[in-house]
């Protein structure tokens, strides 16, 4: 192993690079050398081909066998027979293999939990920094991969470079009779998202003040929809970012009535009535904009009452109204009570917004989508949200302090389509989600063709929790998300 490298370096590093007899631009931070001009003996990183996989089993057999005497006669596990198995490589100008580290998930259905181990340097050539290096990349890899949770068992010996690198100790254990810690690479994927689209509001509304009727009222304190004092309305509205407006005008004006009646059916309303406020910079923008709102309208048989159009920079906002005697609140859970997570799995990714959001809507039959839209008022939960631009650990975190509770999700149990990476699923836009709570073993209502689990429950204290299938549980997003407190 290298001696640990002492520079200050970004945590994300760039790989597989191909490999080339020239210096690549970025070889000075693959290395971790602080100055421009490489270094004599330079090294890039990369996949291992077969050639170099086997040079990287040659190392580890000479390393953890023949050299530490960890194994009798052979290193080799399930984990290198697994295809997906990833070996990243340092390999020198010349095609020297210089050391390796290999990755794969850590359960038979990929969840996001990955490892890292088998770390190996050649023992004859111990370059500074290649043992960090493979450490930096491995730990950019696994991200890319859609990890969530990404650990290693390192020997004691080597635990303070890890360490140095930003990973987090979580124990310790001993193999092959060697002291051995177990480390934890923090991966802030899910904080990071709900963070920028959600952590501004407690602060920016206060704004607002604090009249009786403010942002919902009591027990409506920063809800998906707000009632209506005096009457059995409940408001919802919403913007659509203005680079999408532009770029896909048909899909933002459609997206703008299902994320308003998504907000109504979390109330439990019925919806009656669209106003809609709308600019783009040509006739033609305009009406590709109308066209999508128009058919979403017509499937959902909600009409546009009014609202307002000009020719201008693209902006677009709809406000819903619906009716409801007895709207669901947004913080009625109560440490104990149960998660649930309703989602339409059908659909797939919109294109060009792979990873983001994924159109479960589009091609449903009006029928299918009004069933899904009164599951809430059908079921009566305790407390609801509709999963929004935080995704459904976000939106799940944001129902929990709503709640004056924090709460933990099972990722094992979470319903989530064939083929989607969960790190996605966890922060996408759905479509179509409700996450609601309830007492233990509470009865639902139909659910059209949406799937629907227990998924987590409310605890005591704020934040979200991911619950792993061996138990462990790590932090998705420590303490509240909106700060906008209980309602």
């Amino acid at each position: 192993m290298s001696t640990p490298d002492t520079l200050s370096v970004p945590r994300s590093w760039p790989i597989g690079s191909p490999l080339s007899a020239a210096p690549a631009p970025d070889h000075c931070v693959l290395s971790g050398y602080p100055s421009p001009a490489p270094p004599a003996h330079g090294f890039l990183i990369r996949t291992a081909d077969a050639r170099q996989l086997a040079a990287y089993r040659r190392l580890r057999r000479e390393n953890f066998v023949v050299e530490q005497h960890l194994f009798d006669s052979s290193d080799a596990d399930d984990i290198d027979d697994d295809p997906r198995t990833v070996v990243l490589v340092a390999v020198a100008p010349v095609g020297t293999v210089l050391g390796g580290v290999r990755l794969a998930p850590a359960t038979t259905e990929d969840l996001g939990w990955w490892t890292g181990s088998r770390l190996v340097v050649d023992r004859h050539r111990r370059t500074r920094g290649v043992g960090n290096a493979l450490v930096r990349a491995a730990c950019a890899y696994a991200e890319d991969t859609n990890a969530l949770r990404f650990e290693a068992t390192v020997q004691q010996r080597h635990a303070p470079m890890f360490t140095h690198l930003g990973w987090i100790r979580t124990g310790e254990t001993r193999i092959g009779g060697v002291p051995h810690t177990r480390m934890r690479w923090p991966i802030d994927r899910i904080e990071r998202l709900a963070r920028s689209a959600k952590a501004m509001l407690g602060p920016l509304l206060r704004t607002l003040g604090s009249a009786p009727m403010t942002l919902g009222g009591p027990g409506f304190h920063g809800d998906d929809g707000a009632p209506v004092p005096g009457s059995d309305l409940v408001a919802a509205c919403d913007a659509i970012i203005p680079s999408m407006v532009q770029r896909d005008p048909e899909w933002a004006g459609w997206c703008s009535v299902l994320v308003n009646l998504n907000d109504l059916a979390a109330m439990g309303a019925q919806p009656v009535g669209l106003l809609d406020s709308v600019a783009a910079p040509t006739r033609s923008s305009l009406t590709r904009i109308l066209r999508g709102l128009a058919r979403a309208s017509e499937i959902w048989d909600v009409p546009v009452l009014g609202g307002h159009t000009q020719l201008g920079p693209a902006a677009l906002s709809v406000t819903a109204l619906g009716r409801t005697h007895r709207p669901v609140r947004g913080g009625g859970g109560r440490a104990g009570h149960e998660v649930r997570l309703t989602a339409d799995l059908g659909g797939g990714w919109r294109p060009g917004y792979r990873g983001q959001q994924w159109d479960s809507s589009s091609h449903r039959a009006a029928p299918e989508l009004r069933a899904m839209g009164r599951f809430v008022a059908d079921t009566g939960p305790a407390a609801a949200k509709d999963v929004s631009m935080a995704g459904i650990a976000g939106t799940a975190g944001m129902l929990a302090e709503a709640s004056g509770t924090g709460v933990e999700l099972d990722i094992a149990r979470l319903p989530r389509p064939d083929r989607v990476a969960l790190a996605d699923w966890l922060t996408c836009f759905p479509g179509f989600a409700m996450l609601t709570t309830d007492r233990a073993g509470a009865p639902i209502a139909a659910t059209g063709p949406a799937t629907s689990a227990v998924c987590g429950v409310l605890t005591a204290t704020p934040g979200v929790l991911l619950r792993w299938p061996d138990g462990t549980t790590t932090t998705a997003v420590p303490g509240t998300v909106t700060g906008l407190g209980h309602s």
